[in-house]
């Protein structure tokens, strides 16, 4: 891997990321807006979508396209390289089958996390949820804000022997 092939990643992803933020926005700026209150905790590009008078319907598409392009398309990927991993792994001796299982579970936990969080923004955002307790909604609407980054250092901080130690020590004196 070369200095230049980094760099060209880095840039192709910023652009990717750039074009579609830049395209939404240019489709959600011509919308004719008829409210102005959001029902969700934060204010996310589909709320305000969802309060225009004007049809949505390339909206709605773009927004599913992206959405499987940079969310799904991506798992199904990173699921296969697992399953190829571990075939991989298991097929050796039970040293490598620890080694594997202690590097890919917290790896393919932190995925599973946040492909749940953003499955259900997605979902939370393009079906109607006014059957849903409000209460409920506002506590799955936070979970992709906050349960997802503490999942993650959790699993990556339980790693380190040092961390581990003090929590351990912590939940010791704590009783539980």
């Amino acid at each position: 891997m070369t200095s230049r092939r980094v760099a060209s990643l880095v840039a192709v992803s910023w652009f990717y990321s750039l074009l579609i933020c830049a395209v939404m926005i240019v489709l959600t700026v011509s919308l004719q807006l008829c409210g102005n209150i959001v029902n969700t905790v934060y204010c996310g590009n589909y709320s305000i979508v969802k309060l225009a008078c004007s049809d949505i319907t390339v909206i709605n598409i773009y927004g599913l396209f992206v959405s499987l392009c940079t969310l799904f398309v991506p798992l199904i990927l990173i699921l296969y390289t697992y399953i190829k991993i571990l075939r991989v792994c298991f097929s050796g001796c039970k040293q490598s089958r620890q080694k594997a299982l202690s590097t890919c579970t917290p790896h393919f936990v932190s995925l599973i996390n946040f492909s749940f969080g953003c499955s259900f923004e997605i979902l939370q955002s393009r079906f109607d949820m006014s059957g849903v307790p409000t209460m409920f909604r506002i506590l799955l609407s936070l979970y992709f804000l906050t349960c997802q980054p503490l999942l993650n250092a959790v699993m990556y901080g339980l790693t380190f022997s040092k961390i581990r130690v003090v929590v351990r020590n912590v939940v010791s004196e704590v009783g539980l």
